[in-house]
């Protein structure tokens, strides 16, 4: 992330209203002259010079609720301009290593990939950190082309399971779940991969050869142990509340956004889909990147170039460039 030489924080009323961001100086607080050193002095304002009306309210920083999936205290961290920021935020208010948290859900405790945390944040969402339970591993055989696998990662270096299709390769094994984060494959470890690398890497494992993965399980909840959680086959849920929402992004800092509009939703929420479909993944915040490089294009080789400028490190098939330029006019002219 770049380095600045000032530092701009999103602030918020004790009632919870966000307000217009501060800028504060790198050697101290805004007022706080004795950090600063000493500056010129300025001739004294006569009364006619002095503003007129109160003083401008002191404000809040943008602060976010949190606790531990598992139970915990609640604790409020602020500060955070990306996923490892937060993660390490978490970490210090609970006194963990941040490399304990595998994933985090808004509004819920529960092991509910409707409510994965993505790249935005409402404002008024309390964030549940879920961290490393129980390893197992596990020998699968693969009997078809697809595991039956939708991978995602939680933008700091773990990929886990989003969804697991019902009847699939890996259904059949009872002691995997949805939530498990995949360390290793082999005995070779993957912490620090993408999504779609794991993706890759399980699809490339020979049919009918038997391989192992090394799970690690969400810490859990007396009353969630013995859940066996699966996704809904219905569309993924939304994942922000309010008006505004706080954008987590994995380059630059983060900003305060409205809420996408009803085309943008939809469009995300398709390419999510085909995301799924083709790759074996299932990223909002990957779905949100290629909407946003489509909106303002004209023709798919237009949008190509514009895709790839940004994730060419995909590289996406020219089928799944199409069928996704096909949705986005789908969806502009209301025919999703």
């Amino acid at each position: 992330m770049q380095q600045e030489s000032e530092k701009t924080t999103y602030d918020r009323e004790p009632n919870g209203e966000a307000m217009s961001p501060d800028v504060r100086d790198a050697k101290g607080s805004v007022g706080d002259e004795e950090n600063q050193g000493v500056a010129p002095s300025a001739p004294p304002l006569s009364q006619e010079d002095l503003p007129s009306g109160p003083p401008p309210c002191p404000r809040a920083k943008l602060v976010f609720h949190t606790q531990l999936a598992h139970g915990s205290p609640t604790a409020r961290i602020h500060g955070f301009t990306n996923v490892k920021e937060l993660y390490a935020k978490i970490a210090e208010v609970f006194n963990i290593s941040a490399s304990e948290i595998l994933f985090c859900t808004l509004n819920s405790h529960k092991v509910d990939m409707q409510k994965l945390l993505g790249g935005q944040i409402g404002l008024d969402d309390f964030i549940f950190a879920h961290v490393r339970g129980e390893t197992k591993e596990v020998e699968v055989i693969k009997t078809e082309d697809a595991l039956g696998l939708t991978i995602t990662d939680n933008g700091a270096g773990y990929a886990f399971i989003k969804r697991i299709k019902e009847g699939s390769t890996i259904d059949r094994i009872k002691s995997v779940c949805v939530g498990d984060h995949i360390e290793a494959v082999n005995d070779q470890s993957i912490v620090g991969c993408r999504h779609y690398e794991v993706a890759k890497m399980l699809k490339e494992q020979t049919r009918g050869n038997p391989f192992t993965l090394r799970l690690v399980e969400p810490k859990k909840a007396f009353d969630m142990i013995g859940q066996r959680t699966r996704a809904p086959k219905s569309s993924e849920g939304k994942m922000v509340s309010g008006k505004e929402t706080l954008r987590l992004r994995s380059k630059g800092a983060a900003t305060l956004q409205e809420m996408p509009n009803e085309f943008e939703d939809k469009a995300i929420r398709k390419v999510d889909e085909l995301l799924e479909s083709y790759m074996g993944i299932r990223d909002q915040e990957l779905a949100t990147t290629i909407v946003e490089a489509g909106r303002d294009k004209n023709n798919p080789d237009d949008f190509a170039e514009a895709l790839d400028s940004v994730l060419g490190d995909f590289g996406f098939p020219d089928v799944f460039l199409f069928e996704v330029w096909g949705a986005l006019g789908d969806v502009k002219n209301g025919r999703i």
